[in-house]
């Protein structure tokens, strides 16, 4: 069995019926945006570094569809840093569903190469998505990836947050949930965080900071403890 749930076919396939799954939910949830002023207020030529922890992922393609519904929003695209292990390969398929270009790597380690990929990415005015403690955490721990990013770019990043008043969450390092179709959830948008190009040290702790803000406001409005089913 083991060999069946490794196979590239199986894995395709999975990926694909959880996309659909994603498709239906995430169009069906009531969504509540907090914070949509920081995406309003953002330059309409400038790519932003959108940032989130890897629980959070599955919510993120809502967050990317108000955007593309603003004004001159449908004119850029998404370009998400993804490992290049198994998992990261299904989560590729997954997020491109949702129209989101993929690069692989990952902030921490995934070399030059993919750093230069995410740098022309800003350049030409899409915008980048980055789960800093990802592809295997710890939890809520951010990477120097990320900032490092946003130092040598300028562009500003954007710590976002996502939660359901009602959702599956599954049993892995990152406790990620899942969204339940007709729910309620919540996206919440922090301020931009601009990053000196030799301050990215110490931009990435309030990153995390950021990030963690986020996700605990997000928690707090929907009351996620009362209606979140362990799996």
């Amino acid at each position: 069995m083991r060999q069946v749930f490794r196979h590239p076919k199986f894995q395709t396939g999975l990926a694909k019926l959880v996309g659909l799954y994603l498709v239906l939910a995430l169009r069906t949830v009531r969504w509540t945006f907090v914070g949509e002023e920081h995406l309003a207020g953002l330059p309409t030529r400038s790519a932003v570094i959108f940032s989130a922890w890897h629980e959070d992922l599955p919510m993120m393609p809502a967050l990317w569809a108000r955007l593309q519904r603003m004004p001159g929003g449908n004119q850029r695209r998404i370009a998400l840093l993804i490992s290049k292990s198994r998992d990261g390969r299904m989560i590729a398929e997954i997020m491109r569903r949702f129209g989101a270009l993929t690069t692989a790597g990952s902030s921490s380690n995934g070399g030059r190469a993919a750093l230069r990929s995410l740098l022309d990415t800003l350049q030409r005015g899409d915008h980048i998505g980055i789960t800093p403690d990802g592809p295997r955490g710890p939890r809520r721990q951010a990477n120097a990836g990320v900032a490092q990013l946003a130092a040598l770019s300028g562009a500003p990043v954007l710590p976002c947050a996502a939660h359901m008043a009602f959702g599956w969450t599954l049993g892995s390092w990152d406790r990620m949930q899942l969204p339940m179709p007709f729910g309620q959830g919540v996206i919440v948008c922090g301020s931009p965080i601009f990053v000196a190009r030799e301050g990215w040290r110490e931009a990435a702790d309030a990153v995390a900071s950021a990030l963690t803000d986020a996700a605990d406001r997000a928690l707090a409005l929907t009351h996620a403890h009362k209606g979140s089913v362990t799996v």
